[in-house]
This record gives structure tokens, sequence and C-alpha cells, in this order.
């Protein structure tokens, strides 16, 4: 069987959902965003965390300023990315409101670099972007390789958000790249960590 190109297979398969995404009605998109909300609200992982780490969404992507409005309501602390310049990593700071927000790297809304930064992961919730996500939880980002990154190093629980029509049984994917644990779309939530470590004991079986 000829060798998958990761790279190649990647580019052509997010640009293939990004112009989807592009040509989505605005009305359907407020629909699945709002079951998207409503559903991360409902993971137990949401309601017993303390900290909710969250993405400040583009127009392609599941919206997550209202997640981010109900979260600060509920009490929770709210941390957001800063993409550190001149390097492929960022960091989480510390949000009061949208106005500690402004226009920062891609255009993209980042808090003041100045913010507290997420340096403990007690009771942490990290919800991760994603162009399609399939069933063991691992994500087709947006290329950059920032959250893979963050990932390596974070302790706490990481929930991908994505639409159910982007959610596929199976792909490809790299040697650094971490799934998820729990994916939430916006007709249902899956825990797929106890998924990987079935297909994992599966594997060991039949060596």
């Amino acid at each position: 069987m000829r060798p998958i190109d990761i790279r190649q297979y990647k580019t052509e398969l997010r640009n293939s959902i990004k112009e989807e995404r592009r040509n989505m009605d605005p009305e359907e998109k407020a629909k699945l965003d709002a079951g998207v909300a409503r559903n991360v609200f409902r993971l137990y992982q949401y309601k017993a965390c303390k900290t909710v780490l969250v993405y400040v969404s583009t127009v392609i992507e599941v919206d997550t300023i209202e997640i981010i409005k109900g979260a600060l309501r509920d009490g929770k602390r709210v941390a957001v990315p800063r993409c550190i310049p001149d390097t492929r990593l960022m960091e989480f700071h510390y949000i009061e409101s949208m106005d500690d927000l402004s226009p920062g790297a891609f255009g993209v809304l980042e808090p003041d670099e100045n913010a507290p930064i997420v340096d403990d992961f007690t009771g942490c919730l990290m919800l991760l972007p994603a162009l399609s996500i399939d069933y063991l939880g691992y994500r087709l980002g947006y290329g950059k390789g920032y959250y893979d990154r963050y990932m390596s190093r974070f302790t706490g629980a990481c929930a991908g958000i994505c639409y159910s029509e982007y959610i596929r049984r199976h792909m490809y994917h790299g040697r650094f790249d971490r799934p998820v644990d729990v994916i939430v779309t916006e007709k249902w939530i899956k825990d797929v960590s106890l998924r990987r470590r079935d297909d994992r004991r599966k594997f060991l079986r039949q060596i």
C-alpha cells in the first residue's frame, strides 16, 4: 500500500472544509453554534471545572463568544490563547470580559500580553477548535500546530468542539498529533478517551 502523505492529505481536507464553512448559511450556523454551546454547558467536565481554556472564534469556526460569556456568568475563570510572536507557541491568559481582548496574530482577538498566564492546570477544561474530528479524537486543525504543542504539557481535560457534519470515522494523523478526550457537537457528546483505551487493549491482545 502506498504511504500516505499526511501533509498533503491534511492540506486538501483542510481547504475543502474551510470552503464549505465559508459558504454556510449564517442562520443555520447560528443554530448549530447554539446547539454546541448548550452541550458544552452540559458536560460534566464543564460543570466540575474551575477554569475554562477556550479559543476566541473566527467566522468559520464554531462560535465561542457565547461560551466565553456563559462561563464568566457561571463564575468560571476563563482564559484565552495568545500566540507568542516569532514562534509556533501560545499561552493562555486570564480575562474578565470580552473587553479584555483586541486583534492580535492573524487578526484573531487576543488578551493583553501582561494578563496573568495559566500556569496551574488543576481543575481546567480546554475547548479546542476543529475543522473535523475522528472517532478517536484526532483533530484536523488549521495547520500551525499551536494546540498540539500546548496539549503536550497540558494535564487537564480536553474537549474538541465541531459540527456533527464534520465528524469522521477515521482520519490519518501524525505522530505529534494529540487527541482530545471528548467530542462535543450540536447533536451529541462523546467521550472518546474510553474508545482509545479499548482499541489499545484489543491491539495488545493481538501481539
